[in-house]
């Protein structure tokens, strides 16, 4: 079963296809699968539109699949929901096609108390002929006992299966699709930023970065500095000492410079 649709609904798919096409996903009208070129299953759903279109002739039904798709079926549901004639007509498209019938036909509204299972019933006898209607009432072509098929009164139809067992079934239905599964919430982790002193400054070589530059320029501007009170004579002790430290500071800043610019790119390489 395909794994998008929900428990209550694969377990009625399962009873239906059990019932229309006990032997799998490959059957068409009155096993007839193999006087066909190769398995349904393998075909596109273009292909097996177009092949069903002499299926009736042939094999008085179009039906085709474990749930027993009808041609104006698929075509309606192509149309519907858009589909492609080149996906594969697979177990897992007939899956959920299936599913989208049961929706079609109030799985939502039987599962939500809001149609009663007599009602949901009938309905799914509407969709399937092999399904009985669960009480009387009028049907597609005669009024209806219990038991029977919408569609008795055809020549082709019937009922294959009692009331009580589709009644059964429905229960089980019921209170599978009620118990909606938890819904996880995943927990947001807030990891906080890092603070950087201008990361994009720091992924830069420092031959190219402007903090440098800026060093270096205030050293070379202190050496000029002192070199010019030293030979104006002013106090040039206290300036040459000055200057010597201001550019100690910008050699050791260009340093420092360069091995945060090794940092980063290392870190950079292993985030990749």
């Amino acid at each position: 079963m395909d794994k998008t649709v929900p428990a209550g609904a694969a377990l009625l798919l399962d009873f239906i296809g059990g019932i229309e096409a006990p032997r799998g996903y490959d059957v068409i009208y009155g096993n007839n699968q193999d006087k066909l070129p190769k398995p349904i299953t393998q075909m596109t759903l273009g292909e097996l539109v177009d092949a069903q279109a002499s299926f009736t002739k042939r094999f008085k039904s179009s039906a085709s699949g474990r749930y027993q798709f009808m041609r104006a079926t698929l075509q309606d549901l192509s149309r519907e929901l858009g589909l492609r004639g080149t996906q594969k007509f697979d177990k897992d498209l007939q899956d959920r096609l299936g599913f989208h019938l049961l929706k079609r036909r109030g799985y939502d509204d039987y599962v939500a108390g809001k149609i009663t299972r007599t009602e949901f019933g009938k309905r799914l006898a509407q969709e399937w002929a092999s399904l009985p209607v669960l009480a009387a009432t009028k049907g597609k072509h005669r009024d209806l006992k219990r038991g029977q098929s919408y569609y008795a009164g055809d020549a082709l139809n019937k009922a294959l299966v009692s009331p009580a067992k589709v009644e059964a079934v429905l229960n089980k239905v019921k209170t599978v699709g009620a118990v909606q599964p938890a819904i996880v919430v995943p927990e947001v982790v807030t990891v906080e930023k890092p603070v950087v002193a201008d990361p994009g400054e720091l992924g830069t070589k420092p031959s190219k970065s402007k903090t440098v530059w800026t060093w270096a320029g205030a050293g070379i501007m202190s050496a000029i500095s002192g070199a010019g009170s030293f030979l104006g004579g002013l106090d040039w002790r206290v300036q040459l000492l000055f200057s010597a430290a201001i550019i100690g500071f910008a050699i050791y800043g260009i340093k420092r410079r360069a091995d945060l610019f090794k940092a980063v790119k290392g870190l950079q390489a292993e985030i990749g």
